[in-house]
C-alpha cells in the first residue's frame, strides 16, 4: 500500500510538472522537456555493451562535486569500465552533460517503480553510487530486487529527518537497500545505529578532496594578476542581494586601497546592473577586461560561470555568500584550502564544513554590517592575524583529506 501510495504521488507530480512546463521558462521546462524520450534516447546509447556499468547519480551539480573524485579516481583505476551519470536537477544536468569522465550522461527518470524497472535493465549495473541525499524508494526497491549493490556516500543525516520519525518506517526500509553507507560524522552513523542500521563508515565528505584538487589544478589569469597588481585583494564568490548590499557598503566607505573580486550568484543583465550602480569605486567587467584600464579599477565583477573556484586564490580574504538567506552558504571549503580566512553569513550551522571551519578558526561568521567591516579591516590592518587565520583554514583542508580512497577501497 505503501508503495502504491508513493508512486500515485510520483504520477501526480510529472502530471502537474507537464503542465506548469507549458507556462515556465525555466528550470520547470528543462526538467519536463529532458525527460522527453528519455528512455528511447537511453536505449539508444547504451544497446549492445556487453561489459560492466557503474552508475552514479547526483541531485544536482552540488552533489556532483561530491561525487566527482569517487568517479575520477574509480576511472583511473578502471578505464575498461562503463560509467553513467545520472542528474535529477536540470542545474546539475544542463551544466555537466557534457562531462568527459563518463561515457554518458542523463536525466534520471522519475521515480515509478515501472521507471525504475525499465531503467535498472537498460542501464544494467554492476554496482550504483548515490550521493548524499538520494533515497528514491522505487530505485532502491529495484535494485535490492535484483541484488545490485548500491552505495550511499557523504551522507549526513539529522534528528529531524523522516526516517528517525515514527511513521518513517517505509523511508527506514528504503534505507536498508544500502549495501554500505559512507557517513560524514560520527552522529550521523549513531543516528543510523538506533534505528539498526550499522551497515556504516565514518569516511568524511568528499568535497575535502575535489576542492584539494581543485587548488592544485588551480588556472590562472593573467589579466586578473594585472587587475591586483601588489595590492590587498578580497574575493567575494556566489553573492546573494544581502551579501551584496554589506559588501558594496564596505568598498563605497572603506578609505583602504583594498581591490575586489566579485563573483555574484546571479549573472543576469539585471542584477550586474544593480551591482555595479551601487558601487562608487572604478570598476570593470571581467567581459570587458582587456579593453580597460585594469590597474586603474578597484573592483572586478565576473560575469561569467567557471571562474570561481579558480579565482579564490588571488585573495588575502574571501566571502562566501547565501548565509543570509534561505538558499545556503555556497562553498566555503573552496577559499579555504588556499590558506585565506573566510567570512559567511550567519546561517551557517546546518552546514558541517562551515561548522568545522569555524571551530578550527579559519572561519567567521558575519552577522551584521559592522562585523563585516571590523573583520576586514582587521585583517587588512593586521597581517599575522590573517595569516595565521588562513593557515587554519588550509589545516582544516587537510585533516579531513582521505574519503575518496576509502569509498574506493570498501566497495570495491
Amino acid at each position: 500500500m505503501v508503495y502504491f501510495i508513493y508512486d500515485l504521488l510520483i504520477h501526480c507530480v510529472a502530471f502537474l510538472i507537464g503542465i506548469v512546463s507549458r507556462i515556465s521558462d525555466g528550470k520547470i521546462r528543462l526538467f519536463y522537456r529532458g525527460r522527453l524520450h528519455l528512455f528511447e534516447k537511453i536505449e539508444s546509447c547504451l544497446s549492445g555493451y556487453q561489459g560492466e556499468t557503474i552508475w552514479m547519480h547526483c541531485a544536482s551539480l552540488g552533489e556532483f562535486e561530491q561525487g566527482r573524485p569517487v568517479l575520477e579516481t574509480f576511472r583511473a583505476k578502471n578505464p575498461e569500465v562503463r560509467i553513467v551519470l545520472t542528474f535529477f536537477s536540470p542545474s546539475g544536468y544542463e551544466v555537466q552533460k557534457n562531462y568527459k569522465g563518463v561515457d554518458f550522461v542523463f536525466y534520471l527518470p522519475l521515480d515509478t517503480y515501472k521507471n525504475a524497472s525499465r531503467f535498472v535493465d537498460l542501464v544494467a549495473p554492476c554496482k550504483v553510487f548515490f550521493v548524499k541525499y538520494e533515497f528514491w524508494m522505487n530505485y532502491l526497491r529495484v535494485l535490492e530486487e535484483r541484488s545490485i549493490p548500491v552505495y550511499l556516500f557523504s551522507a549526513l543525516f539529522r534528528e529531524n529527518q523522516v526516517f528517525f520519525k515514527g511513521y518513517g518506517f517505509p523511508f527506514r526500509k528504503a534505507l536498508k537497500s544500502f549495501r554500505h553507507i559512507f557517513v560524514q560524522d560520527s552522529k550521523s552513523a549513531e543516528l543510523l545505529l538506533k534505528i539498526g542500521y550499522e551497515k556504516t563508515s565514518v569516511t568524511g565528505d568528499t568535497r575535502f578532496d575535489r576542492v584539494n584538487r581543485i587548488a592544485i589544478q588551480a588556472k590562472r589569469f593573467p589579466e586578473i594578476e594585472r587587475f591586483i597588481g601588489d595590492s590587498f585583494c578580497v574575493v567575494a564568490g556566489s553573492t546573494w542581494l544581502h551579501d551584496e548590499i554589506l559588501l558594496i557598503k564596505f568598498i563605497n566607505e572603506c578609505a583602504f586601497p583594498i581591490k575586489y573580486i566579485i563573483a555574484p550568484h546571479e549573472i543576469n543583465a539585471q542584477n550586474l546592473e544593480r551591482l555595479s550602480q551601487g558601487i562608487l569605486k572604478p570598476l570593470v567587467f571581467y567581459s570587458g577586461i582587456e579593453k580597460s584600464p585594469i590597474e586603474e579599477c578597484q573592483v572586478l565583477i565576473i560575469d561569467n560561470v567557471g571562474m570561481l573556484s579558480s579565482l579564490y586564490r588571488y585573495g588575502k580574504v574571501a566571502y562566501v555568500g547565501g548565509g543570509f538567506g534561505k538558499e545556503g552558504i555556497h562553498n566555503c571549503l573552496e577559499p579555504a584550502v588556499f590558506g585565506v580566512p573566510v567570512l559567511f553569513g550567519p546561517n551557517y550551522a546546518k552546514y558541517r564544513e562551515a561548522v568545522g571551519l569555524v571551530a578550527a578558526g579559519g572561519g567567521f561568521p558575519v552577522h551584521e554590517y559592522k562585523d563585516l567591516s571590523a573583520r576586514l579591516k582587521t585583517f587588512y590592518s593586521q597581517p599575522e592575524d590573517r595569516m595565521k587565520a588562513g593557515a587554519l583554514s588550509a589545516a582544516f583542508i587537510q585533516s579531513e583529506l582521505g574519503a575518496t580512497e576509502q569509498i574506493i577501497m570498501q566497495s570495491l
